[in-house]
């Protein structure tokens, strides 16, 4: 998300794009990127726990960050952008690609 857009205009516009890009349910790719904290990282997982979601782990180079792929089954736009939110408000410093 731009740094001088507002969130709220963010997830308007990405529920409009899934609309358009997919017919759903679908399969939904999360990525996030969170310092190499085995919190923060075990945070992100739990929020996922019992969708049948696959998730992938890496560290970065110098193993300063992760990155969390989370590849799901969702039901629609509004269900994704839930998730989105759920992440950002309860794991800090998270970044949502």
């Amino acid at each position: 998300m731009s740094t001088n857009q507002n969130p709220e205009e963010f997830y308007d516009k990405l529920k409009t794009q899934l609309y358009e890009t997919n017919t759903w349910p679908a399969e939904y790719l999360y990525k996030f990127i969170v310092k190499s904290d085995i919190e923060k990282i075990a945070q992100i997982e739990a929020i996922f726990n019992n969708m049948g979601a696959v998730i992938n782990t890496k560290a970065s180079k110098n193993a300063k960050y992760t990155s969390i792929s989370i590849n799901v089954h969702m039901k629609n736009p509004e269900a994704v952008i839930e998730k989105y939110l759920e992440v950002a408000n309860n794991v800090e410093g998270v970044i949502s690609l």
